[in-house]
């Protein structure tokens, strides 16, 4: 009699324990309509309740609430959600670069045009008859900061010659003195020095600023180039598979809430981000430049340098007024003594020029803060590149004391097993989420590492204040150049730096390479038969 009652009771109360199963199965697929709603999709015909997993492509083959179709929508949508977040993050460095290089372009400008507007009263009654010499020095000052084809070295010698042509001319007004005088009088220049050590002077303090403070420049538009086109790398379909796996099949299992395990989130981006993350030598290499560059540019005070260049010509034409008779003197005895200007009146008297302060010894302290705060920005990028996958991983995997017994690793809910993989193309190769071909790395990314160690070189060049070549901009500056700045998140910089560009390499058509390979191919034969001749010809004589 107890043993029939406990069978009714057992059988009497199946059915409310199936029942209660199919409600769970039916709230976990409610769930997934829900989120696929949210996402923008259609919902109508997708399933009420789990249903075989066999179909599926990417996620675990169990019990499921997507279809094949949820399925890859969903994995289409991982791929735009991760590019978005990648070029997210790209923006974001873009734009801090691009802050600072506002600030320190607008700073350097803001000097040169302040050292320009002290000229009038520095030089006092020797400004105007100047004027056109001086402004067309200060125009390739600014010309060669900006990246121009300029050199600088002979931007300069062409500024005192064409100011001892006008000082000699303006002090010998009794004189006929032709263009070929005048050449004359220029030549004598180099062993007369009348300018006294000035010129000399001031071209290597006004070249180690000049070349420093452009190639720092550039560095900060080389690194934003960078950035925007290493952060529009697009996905391999193995990445897009991984991030599916990684974001979206918990949903298909019914687990919504169970967010990834951490290693397994860093092991997915890792794998996806390896091209990007042997930028980081490279890109360390160009910061730790920069920082280097950014210490010369306080510890030689390049900012009264600038600031300091009216009082350098002021001090080179006064040497000259104090000197003119010895000049004019030792250049008639080696160019002639020219004819008479019958009509001229007498040499004026030199007016002595003002007084002038000597150029301080210190950086400014607004120039210094400025530096200051690029280098700290500069010093807050150097590991961008290897912590990208930490910092995309930090807002969606689970957290908490049992966060690693409780969280989506792939196939289920529980703990992820497998060892964190290195950073880099190379420490892919036993990658357990992510399939990669180590052998094939992306070229444009290898371009871009390229493009860093060029301008890492070009700023060791300027720290031993050797000039550097830039590509000209009178035909770039209006159009696609600096990288800084991108999209409509950042304002066009005034007179962009163009850098020298990377182009996909062309691929060449097969017949040409069958053309070259066969010529190639042929070259050993052609010569040991021209041999052959010779040996043939040598012999019959």
């Amino acid at each position: 009699m107890g043993i029939t009652v406990v069978f009714v009771l057992c059988v009497l109360t199946m059915p409310v324990f199936g029942a209660g199963n199919a409600i769970a199965k039916a709230r976990s697929c409610a769930d997934v309509k829900q989120f696929y709603a949210g996402k923008g999709f259609n919902v109508a015909g997708l399933p009420q309740s789990e249903i075989s997993g066999e179909h599926l492509r990417i996620c675990p083959q169990g019990y499921t609430c997507c279809t094949s179709e949820m399925e890859e929508k969903l994995s289409n949508l991982s791929r735009v959600d991760f590019e978005r977040l990648v070029k997210e993050e790209g923006r974001s460095l873009q734009i801090t670069l691009n802050t600072q290089y506002k600030s320190f372009d607008s700073h350097v400008l803001e000097l040169i045009n302040r050292s320009e507007s002290t000229l009038a009263p520095t030089l006092g009654a020797q400004y105007q008859p100047n004027a056109r010499v001086l402004q067309d020095l200060f125009a390739e000052l600014r010309r060669y900061y900006r990246g121009a084809n300029v050199n600088l070295e002979e931007a300069l010698n062409e500024f005192w010659v064409r100011l001892l042509e006008r000082l000699f001319k303006a002090a010998n007004p009794q004189y006929a003195l032709t263009d070929d005088y005048l050449e004359c009088v220029t030549k004598q220049s180099e062993t007369l020095r009348p300018f006294g050590e000035t010129p000399r002077d001031a071209q290597q303090k006004v070249t180690r600023a000049f070349v420093a403070l452009r190639t720092f420049i550039q560095g900060l538009v080389t690194g934003g180039e960078v950035t925007r086109k290493v952060s529009q790398v697009p996905l391999s379909q193995e990445c897009e598979r991984a991030l599916m796996k990684l974001s979206y099949c918990p949903q298909c299992r019914g687990m919504a809430s169970t967010k990834p395990c951490n290693l397994y989130c860093l092991n997915v981006l890792k794998g996806c981000l390896a091209n990007q993350a042997d930028l980081d030598t490279e890109w360390r290499n160009l910061a730790d430049a920069m920082l280097k560059i950014a210490d010369r540019i306080k510890s030689t005070a390049m900012d009264r340098v600038i600031q300091s260049i009216p009082v350098y010509i002021s001090e080179g034409i006064t040497y000259l007024q104090e000197n003119q008779a010895v000049f004019r003197s030792k250049v008639f005895q080696s160019c002639g003594t020219p004819t008479e200007n019958r009509d001229a009146s007498d040499a004026p008297e030199d007016r002595a020029l003002p007084a002038v302060e000597k150029p301080s010894t210190t950086t400014a302290p607004a120039s210094e803060k400025l530096v200051n705060d690029v280098s700290d920005k500069v010093r807050a990028m150097m590991e961008h590149w290897v912590i990208l996958p930490n910092r995309l991983c930090a807002d969606r995997v689970a957290s908490g004391t049992s966060a690693e017994d409780s969280c989506w690793n792939g196939s289920n809910r529980g703990r992820y097993l497998p060892e964190m993989m290195g950073d880099g193309l190379a420490s892919q190769i036993n990658n357990p989420e992510v399939e990669i071909d180590i052998t094939k790395p992306d070229m444009t990314i290898r371009q871009q590492i390229m493009q860093l160690k060029i301008m890492t070189n070009r700023l060791k060049n300027a720290l031993n204040g050797n000039d550097v070549d830039f590509q000209d901009t009178s035909e770039d500056v209006s159009g696609s150049g600096s990288g800084v700045c991108s999209d409509e998140l950042c304002a066009r910089m005034p007179g962009e730096i163009p850098i020298v560009k990377t182009e996909q390499p062309k691929q060449m058509a097969p017949s040409d390479e069958a053309v070259r390979g066969a010529a190639s191919h042929n070259l050993p034969c052609i010569a040991l038969t021209c041999l052959l001749s010779l040996v043939t010809l040598l012999l019959r004589r």
